[in-house]
């Protein structure tokens, strides 16, 4: 783990591997005798001989988005300098997430142990501006650093040990705030490693052991109940224990609760997340280009977002919270005892659905995941799933999309996502598209036609939740991988960690 601190010193009295000075484009003015006109690096600059000038005018360096410089020095109290660029201003979270990553990568290349961050211009933000950049900062960096190499032979450990954070303030205020970041970034990590784990080693029994070791660690909180394929037929979970039918690894039904020690409970909460360890398609196999079967060990993205929420939320204990947390997890496979395209499944609440694509698998988990959710006595569920490649061709790789009957559950889930900075769009639950939804000898079909697929697999969903709840579901199909790096993004945890952290204040 990284060492943070907030410190209140002059740059060039810090000491140690490498001071990350954030730029912005105008920071980046010089006079006409090309000398900086920000305090900052006007004083960095004098103390290395005007040097930092020279360099930036050589290497063209002008604080975009993206551009970084890194000089090694002698006579400074930090062995390196550098300047990564913020563009043409910065005030989001995610522009200081992604100056954390740049540092991250820069002290990867530098061999680094200890590091400073300090922005060029700090003056006039405002405390909770500061607070919310320095968590920022920290998160990023801890993301940025992290490599997932437990499946390789020979890997490098990152060598940072301390990252001081320079002129954002100091006090337990900001202290608290750099543990949140922390214990957020632990909880994020651990969600890619859930998703980067492939399916021959994290199998429905071992999610639902992650989920117990969860419980275990955070035990004065959190409580575990897994219920076994026996147990989830007494509850009549028919449409789940459709899809698990035909696999050798057996289905575990997870569910966590987290409540606090003592005080009152103001707001009762559920996540509901899909928790497909492998997804072949069934008997509907995915075949052909872009059907992405090498990498459906992702099928699982929704309950690792929320499985990490879990475990941020049991290391942060907020007051006045009831969180229920629950994933029906299993594989679909192809085998005699598999369901078949045209079975009729019936749900723990009654309905009947005729599969007509055993690839639409994950809403028929899910069905039976928000019957039980609501059965918790909860007043809003969010559910998280890699639901549909519809919502891919719709919104891209990187945006997930929202679907909710409320308008207020949509506020309340929008604004966690400004603080966490991760990208959601709502898209419309429209109702007349059902009729693509119906069956001749069942209730419904579990698929409609190619058009608004994202819609349709959502107002399934909803015909599994109760009316007095409020409900949401997210497609996270695109953003819950990083396809150039071939890597999990753990997205979705701090969203959901902020949303639960408003529902208690």
């Amino acid at each position: 783990m990284i060492a943070f601190a907030a410190k209140e010193i002059d740059v060039g009295e810090w000491k140690g591997d490498m001071l990350a000075v954030g730029v912005t484009e105008k920071d980046m003015t010089k006079d006409e005798n090309s000398k900086f006109q920000n305090s900052i690096l006007k004083n960095l600059d004098r103390l290395l001989g005007g040097l930092l000038a020279e360099v930036s005018s050589e290497e063209d360096f002008t604080g975009k988005s993206g551009q970084s410089t890194v000089l090694r020095l002698p006579g400074l109290g930090s062995k390196r300098v550098g300047l990564i660029g913020l563009g043409q201003s910065a005030s989001s979270p995610s522009a200081f997430r992604g100056l954390g990553e740049a540092v991250a990568a820069a002290a990867k290349t530098a061999q680094a142990n200890s590091v400073a961050v300090v922005l060029a211009s700090s003056e006039g933000l405002s405390n909770e501006s500061k607070l919310g950049f320095a968590s920022a900062i920290a998160s990023g960096t801890v993301l940025g650093l992290h490599e997932d190499n437990r499946y390789k032979s020979e890997s490098k450990k990152p060598q940072l040990k301390s990252l001081d954070i320079l002129g954002l303030g100091t006090g337990p205020e900001l202290e608290k705030k750099l543990k949140y970041a922390e214990d957020v970034s632990s909880a994020i990590v651990f969600g890619r490693e859930l998703v980067n784990s492939p399916a021959n080693v994290l199998t429905p029994a071992a999610l639902a052991e992650e989920a117990s070791k969860i419980a275990s660690s955070y035990s004065d909180v959190i409580y575990a109940n897994i219920l076994t394929a026996e147990q989830c037929k007494e509850l009549k979970m028919g449409s789940y224990l459709g899809v698990a039918a035909a696999s050798d690894n057996p289905p575990y039904f997870i569910h966590l609760c987290y409540k606090p020690s003592s005080g009152p409970i103001k707001a009762k909460l559920a996540l509901v997340g899909k928790g497909l360890t492998f997804d072949s398609g069934g008997y509907n196999i995915k075949t052909g280009p872009g059907c992405s079967i090498d990498v459906m060990k992702i099928d699982m993205g929704g309950s690792a977002a929320v499985l990490g929420a879990a475990k941020a939320l049991g290391q942060i204990k907020p007051p006045g919270v009831e969180v229920h947390f629950i994933v029906a997890s299993c594989e679909n496979m192809i085998s005699g005892t598999g369901m078949r395209p045209g079975d009729i499944l019936t749900a723990s609440n009654g309905k009947t659905i005729e599969v007509n694509n055993t690839d639409a698998e994950g809403r028929l988990t899910l069905a039976d995941a928000l019957v039980y959710a609501c059965n918790q006595g909860v007043e809003k569920i969010v559910d998280l799933a890699t639901l549909t490649g519809a919502c891919i061709v719709a919104l891209g790789p990187s945006i997930a999309g929202v679907f909710t009957p409320s308008d207020e559950l949509a506020k309340e889930v929008f604004e966690a996502s400004e603080i966490s900075g991760e990208k959601f769009w709502r898209m419309p639950l429209e109702e007349s598209y059902w009729e693509s939804m119906k069956s001749g000898v069942a209730d419904m079909v579990n698929t409609g036609g190619r058009p608004g697929g994202a819609i349709t697999a959502a107002l399934f969903l909803k015909q599994f939740v109760d009316e007095k709840v409020q409900w949401m579901h997210i497609d996270l199909a695109g953003p819950v991988w990083n396809e150039k790096k071939r890597v999990a993004t753990g997205f979705g945890v701090s969203t959901l960690v902020e949303w639960v952290l408003k529902n208690s204040s």
